[in-house]
């Protein structure tokens, strides 16, 4: 697989004019996203999780290489902070099931006050096998994104290797923010704030520098999902759009992402 590149999120509406030309309705942006990207990352549900009917209709109004990346509830990982997984697990799979083969990674990000309990993350871990068998699935890959520097360890590496889950590598103002460990057979990577203008865009030099980063951690044919969260203004777009264009410059495969000057010349936002 191409590295697979999109935004964390789609309902922003200060994308309309960008993204979203203005006659399309804000019912039928998911639809028009889908054109221009293979994957989104679904934020909403970590703060409310969808039904099951409503993860089902994305499913039908998107493409067949669609792949929607889902972010775990915030109960699961920032109320119940990974403990007791059993229900919020099953909960959130049974959800997700809506979306059949278009149901791309988990991810599991931690609060930043949350420090390091192995035995905790492995239990969280284990579940989502259990959970999945029950509803008769292989389970979703899962990414974790850890935000406390306890966390950092070879103990958590290793049961991150066990499960072959991910350790979601992270930017913020153009630096890692985790190690970056390669704890899978394919990478999850999340920009959430640059340090050009307009904020919080990127410059040239720091998405140049994670092209060669996942260049060196991951062969062209292995799965990497990388994701904008900078999103105000438009910036996640413009930005994703250049990742791309670096990232295939330097010989590597990527899925569908806008154009670049078209998406900036219409929502009036400066390139490179």
């Amino acid at each position: 697989m191409p590295m697979l590149i999109g935004t964390s999120g789609w309902q922003y509406r200060d994308w309309r004019g960008g993204l979203y030309p203005e006659g399309v309705p804000q019912r039928l942006w998911l639809e028009h996203y889908a054109t221009q990207y293979v994957t989104v990352e679904n934020n909403n549900s970590f703060y409310r999780l969808p039904s099951r009917e409503t993860f089902a209709a994305c499913r039908e109004r998107t493409p067949g290489d669609f792949v929607m990346a889902v972010k775990a509830s915030r109960y699961l990982t920032h109320v119940r902070r990974l403990r007791d997984p059993a229900e919020p697990v099953a909960r959130l799979l049974g959800a997700a099931a809506g979306l059949g083969t278009k149901l791309g990674p988990v991810l599991l990000q931690l609060p930043p006050t949350l420090k390091a309990d192995p035995d905790t993350l492995d239990a969280c871990l284990k579940e989502f096998r259990t959970a999945a068998a029950a509803l008769g699935e292989h389970g979703p890959r899962l990414a974790v994104e850890p935000r406390h520097e306890t966390w950092w360890t070879d103990e958590i590496r290793q049961i991150l290797v066990a499960h072959n889950a991910t350790l979601c590598w992270a930017d913020r103002r153009g630096r890692p923010i985790t190690p970056l460990w390669c704890t899978a057979t394919w990478g999850y990577l999340r920009f959430h704030e640059g340090t050009a203008q307009p904020w919080p865009s990127y410059g040239p030099q720091a998405l140049r520098s994670w092209v060669t980063r996942l260049a060196g951690a991951w062969a062209d044919d292995a799965d990497v999902y990388v994701y904008f969260n900078n999103d105000p203004g438009g910036a996640a777009v413009i930005n994703s759009a250049q990742f791309a264009d670096l990232a295939r410059q330097a010989g590597r495969s990527t899925t569908r992402t806008p154009d670049v000057g078209q998406v900036a010349a219409t929502a009036a936002i400066p390139t490179w």
